[in-house]
């Protein structure tokens, strides 16, 4: 069996989409476990970090109010692009790491008043869904 991959603050906190100052806060009140290397680094096993980031997902959305669609995997952030043509339109959204990019009709992104730089959320629902490891 392979080791437990373990992670550094900064790893973590990029996985969480927070700062690393976040993350370390959060080990120093304990809401992250973490243990030291024999380097003296403090690290997170990989089952804590996810387990974590289903608890700090859950509270996210219980913050947000009750969510009234089946596409469960969403992503908040903020619209970086808006490309218009006379039908369709193309818009990306930067979540966290993550950029999305999303086809629809104009008259939509019309009807929800999208602008490059305010909110938004990108909402996933997909039968096909591809994991790499990284």
């Amino acid at each position: 069996m392979i080791g437990m991959q373990s992670y550094t603050i900064g790893q973590a906190a990029r996985l969480l989409g927070v700062s690393p100052d976040t993350a370390r806060r959060w080990a120093d009140a304990g809401r992250l476990t973490t243990h030291r290397d024999e380097n003296g680094r403090r690290l997170i096993d990989g089952r804590d970090l996810a387990s974590f980031s289903v608890e700090l997902a859950r509270s996210a959305a219980a913050e947000e109010g009750t969510s009234y669609t089946s596409a469960r995997n969403a992503f908040p952030g903020i619209v970086t692009a808006i490309k218009l043509g006379d039908v369709a339109a193309q818009v990306e959204i930067q979540a966290g790491p993550h950029r999305l990019v999303s086809l629809l009709t104009r008259e939509a992104v019309e009807d929800l008043g999208l602008e490059i730089g305010m909110e938004a959320t990108a909402r996933v629902k997909s039968t096909n869904v591809y994991i790499d490891r990284t």
